[in-house]
């Protein structure tokens, strides 16, 4: 059976919002990228050089809990996120950005608590991981990180709730 998973950029509504003041209450400080490379999570791609991007505090389970009435506690974290300083066209292809390096998958619960982890070594492996996480009924969602620094890549839900916000 093949499964098919969406990555989910930041929503539009919450990129309007991180432009001014941060998740962590810090207003941006737009940069011009002049070496590019910088994983966006506006629209799941790299960054150019040139072009303008500010690295902003994101709390993603925190965002997510606020919709759904979660109550994640400890486990509502806040990092860093590179996203275009200016609105975007968004996400602009298919398929799991960022799998050119090790990364974790990491389970949540429907109270948004942290449920378990699997790092993912191989580019191929993303949609088995995920689809073992979803086998699981208790899991409402999951964040891929990086593992070097652990930030927030993208996040993938169940089933129906893949569509954009």
């Amino acid at each position: 059976m093949t499964t098919t998973h969406t990555a989910r950029a930041i929503p539009p509504h919450a990129l309007k919002e991180l432009r001014s003041t941060d998740d962590a209450g810090r207003p941006a400080a737009p940069f011009t990228d002049t070496e590019g490379g910088a994983p966006l999570r506006c629209c799941l791609r790299r960054s150019e050089p040139g072009e303008r991007i500010a690295l902003v505090s994101y709390a993603p389970l925190r965002r997510w809990a606020a919709q759904t009435h979660a109550t994640p506690g400890a486990y509502d974290e806040v990092g860093p996120v590179f996203i275009h300083a200016e609105p975007c066209a968004g996400r602009a292809a298919d398929g799991l950005p960022f799998t050119d390096a090790h990364r974790t998958v990491r389970r949540y619960s429907a109270r948004g608590h942290i449920l378990g982890g699997r790092l993912v070594e191989e580019p191929d492996s993303f949609d088995k991981a995920l689809r073992e996480a979803f086998d699981d009924p208790a899991v409402a969602l999951v964040h891929v990180r990086a593992v070097e620094y652990g930030c927030f890549l993208y996040e993938v839900r169940r089933g129906s709730e893949q569509g954009g916000d």
